[in-house]
């Protein structure tokens, strides 16, 4: 049923992904699919960095993340599960979709916090994905 699940991450939130991480482990034993790590880096539009931070700035930034994410799925991750680190820049929503279709994810889990106010007004990142998504979307919520 599914042979590709992408599961969103914040690295700087382990909220984000504590309950989804479970719940993504679960799914790719259970249908012995590969598992791809997204990690969108938001922030810095490309001018502002252009003209602000030094020039390998963006380099750097991937390269230790990068290190994050390996890190990450060394202290989290089985040996046995078949793994794949993808990384974004700007929009988190977009970057997830983005991978998604990039990779042929069957499945996105994503993680989810109890919506706010502002969240009924904006939409959260999760209600986006599920909204633009193209495949199967399991929000979890932490």
């Amino acid at each position: 049923m599914y042979k590709k699940i992408l599961l969103s991450i914040d690295l700087n939130d382990e909220t984000s992904w504590t309950a989804s991480l479970e719940t993504a482990l679960v799914m790719c034993r259970t249908f012995d699919a590969s598992l791809h790590l997204i990690h969108v880096l938001a922030g810095v539009p490309d001018a502002v960095a252009q003209l602000y931070l030094p020039d390998d700035s963006t380099e750097r930034l991937v390269k230790e993340f990068t290190e994050m994410m390996d890190a990450f799925i060394d202290e989290n991750i089985p040996k046995e599960y078949e793994t794949s680190v993808h990384l974004s820049r700007g929009s988190i929503y977009a970057g997830i979709l983005e991978t998604a279709k990039k990779v042929e994810a069957d499945l996105i889990i994503i993680g989810a916090h109890r919506p706010t106010m502002g969240d009924f007004l904006l939409g959260p990142n999760a209600a986006r994905v599920v909204r633009h998504a193209e495949c199967s979307v399991l929000v979890v919520r932490g």
